[in-house]
């Protein structure tokens, strides 16, 4: 019997090491990983903000209302509009389902996706994890600069199918990208949202399509190191 309950405890401890020990300790050190840290380039459209990037302490933006009441920044309206005409008259209609956030705002989404896996059966810690696959913490998220939109389907005259894939062979005409790409989720930190589209101005965007990369080896490896 007390062999049995030894096993038993063994078994308990070990999985509870494999499930969140490990795990834990691996995404530590993966997030504290110095390659990850991208120095500003200067340029507005260019700001790296993700979980290893902060947005600097003295951004401000201005911002413009959206016909739907989501907001973005005045400088890039223009060019989303511009898409959004040329989307509309090959038949495809789209909707900015979300775009700028507060810092009030993203941290309710935050604890909202929590929540969300704590109700699933998960601990803090990985529901924490979890959660930051899929939201960023306030003061990580492009959603608080104004230049990421999140791009579905107005569902009376389009799918959000048809929406990604037009988006996916064309927004970089007009200066964005698909900001967290399949393959990339190491290097981004966020999971593939085929929604999420982010401005980077033409020349950029062009490029970083061309060459199938994320906005971060972009930065790192043809800008950085010129």
């Amino acid at each position: 019997m007390k062999v049995i309950a030894i096993l038993f405890l063994i078994w308990i401890v070990v999985g509870v090491i494999q499930n969140e020990v490990l795990p834990f300790l691996t995404q530590s050190i993966w997030e504290n990983a110095d390659w990850h840290i991208i120095p500003e380039s200067g340029e507005w459209n260019l700001l790296v903000v993700n979980r290893w990037n902060e947005i600097p302490e003295d951004f401000s933006v201005t911002l413009t209302e959206l016909s739907n009441g989501q907001k973005v920044d005045s400088r890039i309206e223009p060019y989303l509009q511009e898409m959004f005409d040329e989307m509309r008259s090959d038949g495809i209609y789209p909707v900015v389902r979300e775009g700028y956030r507060t810092a009030e705002e993203q941290e309710k989404i935050f604890n909202d996706k929590v929540k969300t896996y704590r109700n699933g059966g998960y601990l803090k810690r990985k529901a924490e994890r979890l959660a930051k696959e899929w939201v960023a913490l306030p003061g990580t998220s492009e959603h608080q600069l104004g230049i990421a939109v999140d791009i579905n389907a107005d569902k009376e005259h389009s799918t959000n199918e048809e929406v990604y894939e037009w988006l996916a062979e064309n927004a970089q005409k007009h200066g964005f990208i698909l900001r967290y790409p399949q393959g990339k989720e190491e290097i981004t930190g966020t999971a593939y949202e085929p929604w999420h589209y982010r401005y980077v101005g033409k020349e950029a965007a062009e490029e970083i399509f061309s060459k199938q990369i994320c906005l971060e080896e972009y930065l790192s490896n043809y800008i950085i190191t010129d």
